[in-house]
């Protein structure tokens, strides 16, 4: 099986690809370049493999949540490539990917229970969802929210189970530390600065595509969970 995954959906900039399970990566931190970067990691990537994009199985990509800007460029890119290949289409979770990427950078000692995946959505908001680890292996889907980091606490507070073997990760940990302390998930078993990467995002996407749930083209989407960017103007 062969997927090809990339992810842009924060300051990642990532291409993956997956060839009967074995992963290749391209990654690059930065903040404007997505559009002009992506493609040639892309090329670079299957030339190193000798393949062309037609030879491939599926796309898969990140559908969000993440930034507005980043998800429009994965989700563009990715529709453009399968249309032309003759492709079906994997959206994965963002969300999803960073609780699997906790699960493989899990603190030594540490077998997570549950997995909270948080994105600093700006505007005093996070992008969360808390994933149950079953038999520790990958996450299951869980609902996704964009809400005040307060709220998610305190509805989270109420849930069965220890928290002190729930992780935490992603960068809504760092930007909203003070609101996420009431929970009790030690601090040692914070992830702040992760993002999402294609490496994550590829492993899912070939699980998704084993479970026969690849897509044509056009459902290629972002996911953005929030419809509003800025705060109205105030009368």
């Amino acid at each position: 099986m062969k997927i090809l995954a990339l992810d842009t959906a924060s300051g990642m900039c990532s291409v993956a690809l997956s060839v009967d399970g074995v992963v290749a990566t391209r990654e690059l931190l930065t903040a404007r370049d997505h559009a002009r970067e992506l493609l040639p990691m892309i090329r670079d990537l299957l030339a190193e493999a000798g393949l062309v994009l037609a030879q491939l199985d599926a796309l898969a990509f990140g559908r969000g949540p993440g930034s507005f800007t980043g998800l429009r460029v994965a989700a563009s890119v990715v529709q453009g490539l399968a249309f032309g290949a003759g492709l079906p289409v994997l959206p994965v979770s963002d969300l999803r990917a960073l609780a699997l990427q906790g699960l493989a950078e899990a603190p030594a000692g540490l077998v997570p229970t549950g997995v909270l995946a948080c994105l600093d959505a700006r505007m005093h908001e996070v992008y969360g969802a808390f994933f149950p680890v079953m038999d520790g292996g990958l996450p299951v889907d869980a609902p996704e929210r964009v809400v005040a980091p307060a709220l998610l606490v305190a509805d989270l507070l109420e849930a069965d189970g220890d928290r002190r073997t729930w992780l935490g990760i992603g960068k809504g940990f760092g930007a909203y530390a003070d609101a996420f302390e009431p929970l009790g998930i030690p601090r040692s078993h914070w992830l702040s600065d992760a993002e999402p990467r294609a490496r994550e995002i590829v492993r899912l996407g070939v699980a998704d595509f084993t479970a026969g749930l690849a897509r044509p083209p056009e459902v290629a989407v972002p996911v953005y969970l929030r419809d509003q960017v800025a705060h109205p103007p105030k009368s």
